[in-house]
């Protein structure tokens, strides 16, 4: 009995061990975040188009700068990684789909900050996934050197009628609130938004 009852207590903390370890990685888990890696032999740049944009309505311009976490200081070379719904809300695929893509969709692309922390891309408006009230929104993945992928809050749009009040009031975003409001009357809308690396980021 007096042997079963160590054993039990050994696994126990050796269960415990393993979680505490996993939960050591900054930003905690991230599903996904592995396709930050996925943009291969390609140059990134801090500008770019996703595809459709040229075809597509509802045409979209999203940049701004990211800062270190003391929130001056640009951050250089930094990945970013966005992925967003198509204008029906799903995430569109095709014959040559792989990897993260398969989930993903091919509405996405991969961005490096410039020397001055600077990033910016063109695409197009997503839609709320079908039969839904989720609020529109681009996924976005931050991958700095020498610390793993870690997601930072979605972009949100402020005239989205499904936005909620969870969204816009949220106290601790993960990077900086992601909630952008589009300005323009042409055919490409612009909104900004700063990211703060490391900002309400566990285990950073």
């Amino acid at each position: 009995m007096k042997h079963l009852i160590t054993l039990v207590v050994c696994i126990v903390l050796l269960v415990s061990a393993c979680a505490q370890s996993q939960n050591t990685e900054v930003g905690g888990p991230c599903q996904g975040c592995e396709a930050v890696n996925e943009y291969g032999q390609r140059a990134l740049k801090s500008v770019d188009t996703i595809y459709g944009f040229d075809t597509m309505p509802n045409k979209i311009k999203i940049s701004g700068t990211v800062y270190k976490k003391d929130a001056k200081t640009p951050a250089k070379d930094v990945i970013l990684y966005v992925y967003h719904t198509d204008q029906n809300g799903r995430y569109p695929t095709n014959a040559s789909s792989k990897g993260w893509g398969k989930d993903h969709g091919y509405l996405r692309t991969w961005l490096k900050t410039d020397k001055n922390g600077r990033y910016e891309f063109y695409t197009t408006r997503p839609a709320s996934y079908p039969n839904s009230t989720v609020p529109q929104h681009i996924h976005i993945t931050v991958k700095e050197q020498d610390i793993n992928a870690y997601y930072v809050e979605d972009f949100y749009f402020s005239d989205d009628p499904n936005i909620t009040s969870n969204i816009l009031n949220r106290k601790k975003p993960r990077g900086g609130s992601g909630v952008i409001t589009l300005e323009g009357n042409g055919a490409i809308k612009s909104a900004n938004r700063d990211i703060i690396l490391g900002l309400n980021i566990p285990n950073y």
